[in-house]
C-alpha cells in the first residue's frame, strides 16, 4: 500500500468519524424532544483494484422499530379515548355529589320526604308545612343544576370535538405536505430523516385524536385510512368539516337525518365534494373525537334522560289522577263512561278487551295530542311493553277525537258522546268478537282543590306538566332543567292539607298520599334512562330509581377509570420497549461517542504518521 492510498484511507476515515460524532451529537442533544429517532450512519466500505481504499456514508438510518409503532399507535388510540370518557364520567360524578353529602341529590330527596313525613304527622302545623315548600324547592334547585351542569358537560364536549377537528386538519395538511417534500428529494440524509420524525409524530397526534391505518409508499410517502376505510391523507390531504351549532340544551340532540339533527356533525370532505358523515357512517370509532361524540350524544343525553324521567315521575305521582270508568250498557252492549273534560295534552285514556276469537287480552292506550304534526305516535310512547298507543288529536274537539278512535277499530269497538264532556266505550254487543274488561282515564290535576289528593305540586317553569307532545318534541325533554315547585304553593303552604272547601286543617289525607305517592308507590321508566328494556320496563318506587342512577353513576365513573389506568398501563408498557429500540439511550450514545474518539484518533495518527515520513523523505 503506498503512502498516498494510505492518506486516502485515514482521510475517509476521519470524514466519516466526525460524520458519526455529529450524529451522536445530535442524537444527545434530542434525547428529551417528543417523536425524535436515534439516528444511526450506514456506512460502506470502498475498493479498487480489488483493494480497500476507504469507506463512505451511504445514508443516515432511523433506529425505528414498525411493528412497535404501529402497536402503540394503536393502543394510544384506544388510551386517549378511555382517558377523556374518564375525564368526563368523573365530572359527571362530581355533579351528581358524593352519596352522603348534604347536596348530594339523593341526601335532598331524602330532606323533602323527611319534611313531608313530619307534615303527615302534623298537618296544622305551620312550620311543617314551610318545611316541605323550603326543601321541595330546594330539591327543585339542585335538580335545575345538575341538569344544567349535564348541558354545560355536552357544550365542552361540542367544543371539544371543534378542537379536536382543527387540530387533526393541521396534521393532515402537515403530513400531505412532508409527502410532497419527501417525494422530491432521494437522498437519505439528516434533513430527509428529520422530515420523516416529524412526519411519524403528526401522524402519531392524529392517531391520539381518531383511530387510523397507515399504508407505506413506494417512494417514502405514507397514506392514511381511517380503520373504516376512508381514506385521509393520499396524493393531497382530505379535512374533517364540523357545524358547530353553538347553544345547547336538552332537547338539541343529533339525529342521522339532517333535516332533524339539532347538533354538529363530523364530515369528511375530500376536493370540495360531499362530505361523508363519520358520526352517522361510523367513521370515528376511537381516539379522543370518538370519547367526545359519544359524551356529547350517548353518556350525557341518558344522564338527562335519567334526571327528566325522575322529574316527571315526581311531578306525575303527586298531580295525575287515575280513574276507572262507570260500567254501562245499552241493549246487547256494554261498556263505560269515562269523563275526558279534564283530559291535558300527553294525559291518556286508557282500555282493555278480550279479543273474543283468539281469548287474547289486548290493551290500548289513547294518548291526547294537540298538535297532529306529533302524529302517529309510536307504541314506546308508555312504558307499557304491552299496550298499543295510538295517538288522538284532540284540537278538533270531542267530536274529532271519537272519530278518529272509531276509524281505529272499524265498529268493532264503537266510542260515542252520549252527554256534556262523557266519552262512552262499548263493544260490538251481539256480533261477540271483542269483551271490554276496564277503561280509565289519568287526567293531570290543574288546581289545588279538586276534591282529591292529587295536586299540580311541581310545574314546568310555572306551567302544568302533563307530559304533553307536540312536533317539536316532547314536554318530558329537558324538564329536570325547569322542574320548580308550584307558586300557589309557595304562596299558600295550606294546599299541602287542604283539597276542598271543607278540609279540616289538620286532615291527613293529603300529606300521607304525598308521602305514600314520594316513598312507596312504584313508578315504571323507560328505557332512555338505561334501566330496564322496552319489554321489560324498569319500575321501583322513586327513592329506590334515585339511588340506582347515584350507583349506575358511580359504577360506570369506577369502570371508566379502571379502564383507562388499564390502558394507560398497556401503552406504558409498550412506549418503554419502544424508547428501547428507538429511543435516544445516553449510555448508549456515550459509548459510541468512545468508540468513535478512538477511531477518529487512529485515523489522526494515520494521517500524522505519514506526514512524518514524508517529511522525512523530503529530508532525504
Amino acid at each position: 500500500m503506498g503512502l498516498s492510498q494510505a492518506l486516502g484511507i485515514a482521510a475517509t476515515g476521519m470524514r466519516v468519524t466526525q460524520s458519526g460524532l455529529s450524529l451522536v451529537a445530535g442524537n444527545v442533544a434530542n434525547a428529551d424532544t417528543p417523536g425524535y429517532i436515534r439516528k444511526t450512519l450506514n456506512n460502506q466500505s470502498t475498493a479498487g483494484n480489488g483493494a480497500a481504499v476507504g469507506v463512505q456514508v451511504l445514508g443516515i438510518n432511523r433506529e425505528l422499530d414498525t411493528y412497535l409503532q404501529r402497536q402503540l399507535r394503536n393502543e394510544s388510540t384506544g388510551a386517549s379515548y378511555t382517558s377523556m370518557m374518564a375525564q368526563f364520567y368523573e365530572r359527571l360524578q362530581d355533579i351528581y355529589g358524593t352519596p352522603g353529602s348534604e347536596s348530594s341529590l339523593e341526601n335532598l330527596y331524602n330532606d323533602f320526604t323527611s319534611a313531608v313525613q313530619a307534615l303527615s304527622a302534623n298537618p296544622s302545623d305551620y312550620s311543617a308545612r314551610a318545611g316541605v315548600i323550603g326543601a321541595a324547592q330546594a330539591l327543585a334547585q339542585q335538580i335545575n343544576g345538575t341538569a344544567d351542569q349535564i348541558q354545560a358537560l355536552r357544550a365542552d364536549a361540542e367544543l371539544g370535538i371543534a378542537d379536536a377537528v382543527r387540530s387533526a386538519n393541521d396534521a393532515l395538511e402537515r403530513i400531505a405536505q412532508i409527502n410532497k417534500e419527501l417525494g422530491a428529494t432521494a437522498a437519505d440524509d439528516a434533513s430527509t430523516a428529520h422530515l420523516l420524525d416529524q412526519r411519524d409524530m403528526y401522524i402519531d397526534q392524529l392517531a391520539q385524536l381518531m383511530d387510523i391505518r397507515v399504508t407505506q409508499g413506494n417512494d417514502r410517502s405514507v397514506s392514511i385510512f381511517t380503520s373504516s376505510g376512508l381514506q385521509l391523507v393520499g396524493a393531497a390531504p382530505a379535512k374533517l368539516r364540523f357545524d358547530a351549532q353553538g347553544t345547547i340544551t336538552a332537547d338539541t340532540q343529533w339525529d342521522p337525518d339532517r333535516s332533524k339533527s339539532k347538533l354538529g356533525t363530523v364530515s369528511l370532505v375530500i376536493n370540495s365534494a360531499a362530505g361523508t358523515d363519520l358520526i352517522a357512517e361510523k367513521g370515528i370509532r376511537s381516539g379522543k373525537i370518538a370519547a367526545y361524540i359519544e359524551m356529547r350524544d350517548k353518556v350525557l343525553v341518558q344522564a338527562q334522560a335519567q334526571l327528566d324521567e325522575f322529574a316527571a315521575a315526581m311531578s306525575r305521582a303527586l298531580s295525575d289522577k287515575t280513574t276507572p270508568g262507570t260500567a254501562v250498557t245499552s241493549g246487547a252492549q256494554a261498556g263505560y263512561d269515562l269523563d275526558v273534560s279534564g283530559l291535558l295534552s300527553g294525559n291518556t285514556v286508557t282500555m282493555s278487551y278480550v279479543d273474543t276469537a283468539t281469548a287474547t287480552t289486548r290493551n290500548v292506550t289513547f294518548v291526547r295530542v294537540d298538535d297532529p304534526s306529533a302524529l302517529p305516535l309510536p307504541d314506546t310512547t308508555t312504558t307499557n311493553p304491552s299496550d298499543r298507543v295510538i295517538g288522538i288529536d284532540w284540537s278538533g274537539g270531542l267530536a274529532s277525537a271519537i272519530s278518529q278512535m272509531n276509524a281505529a277499530f272499524g265498529g268493532r269497538i264503537q266510542f260515542s258522546n252520549p252527554s256534556g264532556t262523557t266519552l262512552r266505550i262499548l263493544d260490538d254487543g251481539g256480533a261477540n268478537t271483542v269483551d271490554l274488561t276496564g277503561a280509565s282515564t289519568t287526567v293531570t290535576m290543574t288546581g289545588m282543590l279538586g276534591g282529591s289528593s292529587e295536586l299540580p305540586f311541581f310545574t314546568d317553569g310555572g306551567t302544568i306538566f302533563s307530559g304533553a307532545i307536540s312536533g317539536s318534541g316532547r314536554q318530558i325533554v329537558g324538564f329536570a332543567n325547569r322542574i320548580s315547585v308550584n307558586p300557589q304553593l309557595v304562596a299558600d303552604a295550606s294546599n299541602l292539607v287542604t283539597f276542598s272547601a271543607s278540609t279540616p286543617s289538620g286532615d291527613y289525607t293529603r300529606p300521607n298520599f304525598l308521602y305514600q305517592q314520594l316513598t312507596a308507590t312504584p313508578q315504571d321508566f323507560t328505557p332512555e334512562t338505561g334501566f330496564g328494556s322496552a319489554s321489560s320496563p324498569f319500575g321501583a318506587p322513586l327513592p329506590i330509581y334515585l339511588r340506582q342512577v347515584m350507583s349506575a353513576q358511580g359504577d360506570a365513573a369506577s369502570a371508566a377509570k379502571n379502564l383507562s389506568d388499564g390502558q394507560k398501563l398497556v401503552v406504558d408498557s409498550l412506549q418503554q420497549r419502544f424508547d428501547e429500540t428507538s429511543g435516544v439511550n445516553i449510555d448508549r450514545e456515550m459509548a459510541n461517542l468512545i468508540t468513535l474518539q478512538t477511531a477518529y484518533s487512529a485515523n489522526a495518527r494515520v494521517l500524522t504518521t505519514i506526514k512524518e515520513v514524508i517529511d522525512s523523505l523530503l529530508r532525504v
